[in-house]
């Protein structure tokens, strides 16, 4: 298990600790979309720089 997988998976737990309900549903699938973006981020396969206009070239 890759730490992509690892991330979301991480998110969606921690997200059904909260309420029941649509906002329930809410806060799991914001929190499973940063732990997806937090596993590819440690799997190399997004750089935060291009996403907010830094890249490695100078």
């Amino acid at each position: 298990m890759n730490a992509t997988q690892t991330g979301i998976l991480a998110g969606l737990i921690l997200g059904l600790a909260a309420t029941q309900g649509f906002t329930a549903f809410l806060v799991t699938f914001a929190v499973g979309i940063i732990g997806l973006v937090v596993g590819r981020v440690l799997d190399g396969e997004l750089d935060l720089g291009d996403l907010f206009g830094k890249g490695r070239d100078k």
